[in-house]
């Protein structure tokens, strides 16, 4: 997979950032996307067991592929398509850019003291990690300050 840019930074005209959020199928069929490699929609419907049209499947990749998620290429009548980030890559993506809109839009202090708490809340090794890369991260500010 390529590194890649996606679609978070655009806003709506709602000024809202748009291709944040996926809807269940898109994240099913993204899911199916990531274990199967390339596919056409008449692979991805076969996994859906029939409960969702063909129609239905061809559109979600169809948005995917606008939204800049999906890779497409003809192969004979049909699109061939492909994920175009892993799953680590595209989570990676969408929090680095859901947490700039909140440093934008709010307290940089607010944020990462809902943050620590969050953290602190769910698991406190890794609170305790988060403390050691912080560690890491200043010291190698401060080698190359010198």
């Amino acid at each position: 997979m390529h590194s890649w840019r996606g679609p978070w930074g655009r806003k709506d005209k709602y000024g809202k950032l748009s291709g944040v959020q996926l809807g269940e199928l898109e994240k099913a069929v993204m899911e199916l996307m990531w274990t199967r490699g390339e596919c056409t929609v008449r692979d991805l419907h076969a996994g859906f067991a029939q409960s969702h049209a063909y129609t239905t499947i061809m559109t979600t990749l169809d948005r995917l592929h606008k939204k800049g998620l999906l890779d497409r290429h003809k192969q004979g009548k049909a699109f061939c398509y492909s994920a175009r980030l892993t799953k680590p890559e595209l989570e990676e993506a969408m929090a680095r850019d859901l947490v700039n809109m909140l440093l934008t839009e709010g307290s940089a202090q607010s944020l990462l003291s809902c943050f620590v708490d969050a953290i602190g809340e769910h698991d406190a090794e890794l609170l305790r990690e988060l403390e050691e890369e912080v560690r890491r991260r200043r010291a190698g500010l401060e080698e190359e300050g010198k």
